[in-house]
């Protein structure tokens, strides 16, 4: 069995995920899931009862909203034929007009400046991904891979992981600028002679769970 998306024969281990994408049936590896998302296919058993029952419950709550905003008013100008409210309502005037406290940016992280820090950051979220178990997957029917950890050269915040195997090899991204966004399947290949010489040179290794450690560390 091969992936529709990246073509690549299925090896034991990996269970493909089904898509639907022009009525039919797809098969798509766990990498390239988000891809065929962006393509437009269709995860299988999802439908859209979920949208619709989504939409309806959003058109149901704005309708109460718009119900509580129109007998709101009603108390305050109760209020204001007796006499008694008109201090409470202009302070709620004086804060609608406070401005609001700033907001503190999200996704914002603060970017170590020391390589091996950089590394190691980049690894703990790789871990913290689903792409151990992928690692996992293929290991038990090719043997431990070798895993090259770098820092890009040109942009300060990224850092690139290349897991590899005679057979098959995958580069992963990590922008640790937007920690948020997650770990990137960039490329991947079938041969090792594939990739740069420095990616070749391991400087990390994988545990029984798919799990990446910088040398010293695993050692």
């Amino acid at each position: 069995m091969s992936c529709d998306v990246c073509g690549r024969n299925l090896l034991p281990g990996e269970t493909p995920y089904v898509f639907l994408a022009g009525g039919e049936k797809r098969n798509v590896c766990e990498l390239c899931t988000q891809r065929a998302s962006h393509e437009g296919w269709i995860r299988e058993g999802l439908d859209d009862a979920t949208v619709r029952s989504g939409s309806h419950n959003g058109r149901s709550r704005g309708l109460l909203s718009r119900l509580r905003g129109r007998r709101e008013p009603t108390t305050h100008d109760s209020g204001h034929e007796d006499g008694h409210h008109h201090a409470p309502a202009q302070n709620e005037r004086e804060r609608d007009r406070a401005p609001a406290p700033p907001r503190e940016p999200r996704n914002v992280h603060a970017i170590p400046t020391n390589l091996d820090l950089k590394m190691a950051r980049a690894l703990d979220l790789f871990n913290a991904s689903s792409h151990p178990r992928t690692v996992s997957g293929v290991a038990r029917s090719l043997g431990a891979p070798i895993v090259a950890v770098r820092p890009s050269l040109t942009e300060g915040s990224v850092v690139t992981i290349v897991v590899g195997w005679e057979l098959s090899w995958y580069r992963f991204e990590v922008d640790l600028g937007d920690e948020a966004a997650g770990v990137r399947l960039v490329t991947q290949g079938t041969e090792l002679s594939e990739l740069e010489p420095a990616d070749q040179i391991p400087n990390a290794a994988a545990d029984e769970q798919g799990e990446l450690h910088l040398a010293a560390q695993h050692a």
